[in-house]
């Protein structure tokens, strides 16, 4: 690998927005064939970079070598022409067409005016047999494609345009547990090829498996370069990302005893999502749900919260049935959630941050048809305090947050008002190291105050690492609960992909 062509090079890059240094003199070598890893947490600049390097930016100094020359894409279509592919965590396909036109979107072969629909399925049944994935029909909707499947078909599109080096933002976000390994199978048939990878992930153990070599972002600035991705120590990596050392991810559990039922869920169910669900959780205490996506985790929360009409079943808070189906019942009870689809679900990005975190108790700031937004500004000023938000500026839209803070202005929504439970769906998701440690610790002080929490996440260490209790769903059903402390990640993984292997193995 040492020997390999070194494909791009960056030497001082800096790019600024007004009143924003994001980038402030990049250094980044990557190689012919190889996977290189960018880590850095939400707010390093590594998704600045990313458009840099696709043409959506244009760089305010330093200097940028493709293949040997300088380069300065003009828009993400000369980035393309000249061999750079891009695959964004959230991916930029368009559902209503077919999985060829997506992958020759925007250079269409034609002749005489005419695409050539058929030239187009061949390649694209050619690009997608190389990639180990020939079953997809090249004339199939991408709508009806799970999200893996989609995440081939853009990897399609970049090898449809040539590309020789392909950039993967967070690929494994979307992903069941048994899927990233095809991902990876994938990754390592582009290298054996020549095409280089930028890897961007903030799973250490996939960097660990993945990866060739690490370049680390901090504050727009690299704080290491090529650094082994296989052997160099977690603490160095982390201690690189946040200028200081976690040598504890998870902080210490509360000593508080839990106290009275907060919920009662009993034989709740939804025809093809989930049955005969029966749980509870007590004032002070984290319960956590783990299982595979399509178990039926974030539907459940959902019907706990309002958000889907339970078919049968009752859930019940402080001893009072809920009204199926009624947000507005549940929020008044006490309950409050944060998503998984933040973004789409949970925030208005174009609006300040003030407005996001007083929705919930927005009408406590509403008097004959005004609204107090000095109080609202006041409240969520204490709120981004309390849950050290950063930029503290609450007058700033949503949309200009990373992603870790983006979910402490969800979280920080219900602390204004009088929550009693708070439902987490995959809190973390896309979130780094350091605001990982940071919402834990914002997880944990709320269970210290007495809030219930009900937690769902893909990640099992997360689970086992918050929660004094676990319940494991398969298939939708409970199929163990159990203290935290009397299971580990293995067993876990066991219990939930059991299923899935069964039914392979009754296919085969």
């Amino acid at each position: 690998m040492s020997d390999a062509e070194v494909v791009l090079k960056l030497e001082d890059v800096v790019k600024l927005f007004p009143g924003v240094r994001a980038l402030d003199g990049v250094q980044l070598e990557v190689r012919a064939g190889e996977v290189h890893c960018l880590l850095g947490q939400n707010g390093a600049g590594k998704s600045t970079l990313i458009k840099v390097l696709s043409g959506v930016h244009r760089p305010d100094e330093g200097r940028i070598e493709w293949l040997g020359a300088e380069f300065r894409p003009a828009n993400p279509q000369a980035a393309m022409k000249a061999g750079i592919a891009t695959i964004y965590q959230e991916l930029d396909l368009v559902d209503d067409l077919s999985v060829a036109e997506n992958a020759f979107l925007g250079h269409e072969p034609r002749r005489f005016g005419f695409v050539r629909r058929g030239y187009m399925s061949r390649h694209t049944r050619d690009i997608l047999t190389r990639l180990g994935h020939g079953e997809i029909p090249p004339r199939r909707m991408v709508r009806s494609l799970p999200a893996a499947g989609k995440q081939v078909v853009s990897m399609a599109r970049a090898l449809s345009h040539d590309a020789k080096l392909i950039i993967m933002d967070e690929p494994s976000a979307v992903l069941a547990h048994d899927e990233v390994g095809n991902l990876f199978r994938i990754i390592r048939d582009l290298t054996s090829h020549g095409i280089a990878v930028i890897y961007i992930s903030h799973r250490l153990e996939e960097i660990r498996e993945i990866g060739d070599r690490v370049t680390v972002l901090k504050d727009g600035r690299t704080t290491a370069a090529n650094l082994p991705a296989r052997t160099t120590p977690t603490r160095d990596l982390v201690s690189r990302m946040t200028g200081r050392t976690i040598e504890y991810v998870f902080p210490e559990p509360s000593t508080r005893e839990r106290g009275e039922e907060l919920l009662r869920v009993d034989g709740l169910g939804r025809t093809g999502e989930f049955a005969d669900i029966s749980l509870t959780v007590h004032s002070g205490e984290i319960v956590g749900i783990a299982g595979l996506v399509g178990s039926g985790r974030s539907e459940l929360l959902e019907t706990i919260f309002g958000a889907r009409r339970a078919e049968s079943g009752t859930v019940t808070v402080g001893g009072r049935a809920l009204r199926p189906g009624s947000v507005g019942a549940a929020v008044r009870a006490g309950l409050g959630m944060a998503p998984e689809e933040r973004k789409s679900q949970a925030l208005l990005l174009g609006e300040p941050i003030y407005r996001n975190v007083t929705l919930a108790t927005f009408t406590g700031y509403a008097r004959g048809g005004f609204t107090n937004a000095g109080k609202e500004i006041s409240e969520a000023s204490r709120m981004a305090d309390a849950l050290e938000l950063r930029p503290r500026d609450v007058r700033r839209p949503v949309r200009t947050l990373s992603g870790g803070n983006q979910q402490k202005v969800v979280v920080g929504r219900w602390l204004l008002g009088d929550t009693k439970l708070l439902l987490l769906d995959e809190p973390t998701r896309g979130v780094d190291v350091g605001a990982r440690a940071e919402l834990y610790q914002v997880i944990r002080d709320l269970a210290a105050r007495g809030v219930g929490v009900l937690l769902v996440s893909s990640e099992v260490p997360e689970v086992l690492g918050l929660a004094s209790r676990v319940l494991v769903m398969r298939e939708g059903r409970v199929v163990r609960e159990a203290p935290a402390g009397e299971l580990d990640e293995d067993t876990v993984l066991d219990l939930v992909m059991a299923g899935s292997l069964q039914a392979e193995e009754v296919t085969l």
